[in-house]
Parts: C-alpha cells; structure tokens; sequence
C-alpha cells in the first residue's frame, strides 16, 4: 500500500502547489461535493427489474421502501451546484476580456462539448449493441432513456448561464432579494397546479416552474459573489428555507422525496416544486455560513486532491455516470437476476448489495471518463473533425468492450 499512498501524496502536493493562491477553494469543495451526489443518488435509485425475454426495465427501491425518501434530501444538492455556478459565472463575467457574446458562447461550448460527445457515442453504441451483440430492444431503450435524462439538467443549466448577464443586474439592484420573484412565481404555479382549481389547468402548466425553479440557487450564488448576501442573509436562508420546507411538508402534503417515484401523481424534482427552492434556500444558507470552515480543510493536500480531480472530470462525471452503471447491469442481465444489479429492488437484502455494487460503478466510471475526456477537451477548427471522429470511436468502441 506504500507505493499508491505515496503516489497520492505526491499527487496531492502538486495540486496543491499549482493551486492559484486566489483560488476559492471553498466554491471548488462545495462543487464537488454537489457533482458526487448525481451518481450516488442515480446508482441508489436506479434499478432494474428482468422481463421474461432479457429485456431490462426501469425500477426504484422508493416505491417499496418509502422511509428511505428522507435520504433523497441530503443526496439531492442541484441547489448547491446551481448556487455555485452562479458564484462562478459571476467572477468569470467580471473578469471576462471580451464581448459579453463571447463568454456566453465560450461558456456555452464548455457544456456543449461533452453533451454532444455522449450522444454520439450512443448513437453509434445503439446498434451495434443490438445488432452485434444481440442486446434486448427493451434494454436499449430502458438504457437511452437513463443516459438522456441526466443531460436535462446540461440543458437548463446552459440557458441560465446564458442569462448570467441578467442575473449580475438584477443583483446590483436588489440584492439577494432579486430571487425572491422567482422563488413567487414557483409558488403561484403549485398553488394553481395544486390547488382547488387543478383539474381545470393545463397539463403543461407545470412546466412554468423549470427555469425559475434552478434559477433561484443560481441567483443567491450571483449575489453571493456580488458581496450581497452575508451571515445574517445566510442565516435567513437557512431558517427560512427550512421552516417552509418543513410547512410544504407537514400542512401541505408535499410529497417526501425530492426524486420521481414510479406511480407517484406528484413530484418535486421534474419540473422542480417550490420544495425544492425551500431545501436549495436551507442548503444554500448552509454552504454560505460553512464557506471558511471549508476553505480551511482544503488547505490540507490530501483533502484538496480528490476535489481537484472531480472538479477537471465534472461534465464527465454527469454525462456518463448512468454509462457506467449500465456497464455492469447489461452484462449481468445475461445471468439472470443479480442481487443490487437486475433484481428487483423491493428486499432489505437489495439495497445492502447495491451498495456493494458502487464501488464497481465508480471503477468503470473511471475507466470510461479515460476514453471519453477527449470529447471535453477543446478542439481547434482544423483538427475538429479528426479529433472528435478519433474520441467518439474510442469511448463508443471502449463502452461496447464494457457493456457487451
């Protein structure tokens, strides 16, 4: 164990080194963290049920385990990325050297890049799984629709840093008070889709509260970053977020999880409820008031490390998380039912094997982000073609040698 724990040391004394002295350590922690909490809560909610032809089908241990819904607040921290985005995007706008249509599109070409990587690989994968390796339709199809519904967020999270400019003006003349219309108008839209007139709304009603919902975090991290919003604003946050949150709850009936569950008529996370806005209101309070304390820990390298390492892999970690559970469940799906794998999710015995199973989702998530990381790295004009036919073929050919 001396050679790898020496290596990791070294590793963490040169990230430590050629850290900036200005970097904000504290963001890059919360951020992390933040972008650990998708795979974890996907591969623990993610199962699998096996139909008599092979075929995989979508399955959530929610549905059977309801007292594990509590969970989902903790594993649920969107609100904590988009408040960090925000804080960057906010530092990143001020110190920009071009046209506000140049960080845009910059800014826009970082997301962009790994989207349509991932895409193209399983365009090219789909078929050549069912053709060549004789995978299920109904695997195939239970395997796009988990590898697509992550990148959603890809998307939102784009228009939104598209309105950055909006957001940093708004900041400027109200303060942390320019997210109070948005968490309102998140509030007006469940009251109408909620309330004793529900039957007589539109079905696509709900779809008002998708931008401002994630905007909210994203609009306190602006005007954290602008100066305007201190411990009292933090504390307020973090109070006030969770007394609505716990009133949305007890007087309300909101329901408990902050994920979908199968069969459920309500959800809070698709498009987000104001539940959400009162957990990312509490969390948000609590990233501000823990900020210092958080930078002080990551002084130390070995802590610094691995926060350094998520945050180079991040839109790698979100794009190909679910690949890299499906990696495992595929195959397996050729045995039969697999305990934490194709089984399905309704026994204690299946979430304590679950369990067992991350460990390998993360090893081949590190293994796929190996052959996928050029798909996030910047392409000049004239190798653009080139390079990205060479980073499709390499991830699209390395996930079929996992998953075949």
């Amino acid at each position: 164990m001396r050679g790898p724990r020496a290596a990791f040391a070294r590793f963490g004394a040169r990230a430590d080194e050629r850290t900036p002295a200005h970097r904000d350590r504290a963001i890059d922690g919360l951020r992390a963290l933040a972008l650990l909490a998708v795979p974890t809560g996907h591969w623990l909610v993610g199962g699998f049920t096996l139909d008599d032809g092979g075929g995989l089908h979508n399955a959530s241990p929610l549905t059977t385990f309801g007292g594990l819904a509590p969970a989902s607040w903790v594993l649920q921290m969107l609100g904590i990325f988009f408040l960090v985005g925000g804080y960057s995007s906010y530092l990143s706008y001020r110190r920009r050297k071009g046209s506000v249509r140049e960080w845009t599109v910059g800014r826009l070409r970082r997301l962009g890049r790994p989207v349509l990587g991932v895409t193209a690989v399983w365009a090219l994968l789909l078929p050549l799984l069912h053709y060549g390796a004789g995978v299920p339709a109904d695997t195939l199809h239970t395997a796009s629709t988990l590898v697509v519904q992550p990148l959603w967020f890809v998307g939102v999270y784009a228009v939104i840093t598209a309105l950055t400019p909006y957001c940093v003006r708004a900041s400027r003349r109200l303060g942390a008070r320019a997210a109070v219309p948005l968490l309102g108008t998140v509030a007006v839209v469940d009251l109408l889709r909620y309330g004793p007139y529900a039957d007589a709304m539109p079905s696509w009603l709900s779809l008002l509260n998708l931008l401002p919902g994630w905007m909210f975090a994203y609009q306190l991290g602006v005007s954290w970053a602008d100066g305007r919003i201190g411990r009292r604003g933090a504390w307020l946050l973090l109070a006030g977020g969770a007394a609505l949150f716990a009133t949305l709850l007890l007087a309300f009936h909101y329901p408990v999880s902050m994920v979908g569950v199968p069969g459920e008529a309500r959800t809070n996370s698709h498009p987000p409820s104001l539940l959400v806005l009162a957990l990312a209101a509490a969390q948000s309070g609590a990233a501000i008031l823990l900020r210092d304390r958080l930078a002080r820990l990551l002084r130390r390298p070995a802590l610094w490390a691995p926060v350094v390492v998520v945050n180079l892999s991040a839109m790698t970690i979100l794009c190909w998380h679910q690949t890299a559970m499906l990696a495992a469940a595929v195959p397996a799906s050729y045995v039969g039912e697999v305990p934490g794998l194709t089984g399905a999710p309704d026994t204690g015995g299946w979430v304590l094997a679950r369990l067992a199973w991350m460990p390998l989702f993360a090893g081949l998530l590190v293994v796929i982000a190996r052959y996928a990381r050029p798909l996030e790295a910047p392409w000049d004009r004239a190798g653009t073609v080139r390079r990205a036919a060479t980073a499709v073929l390499a991830a699209g050919f390395g996930c079929f040698a996992l998953a075949a």
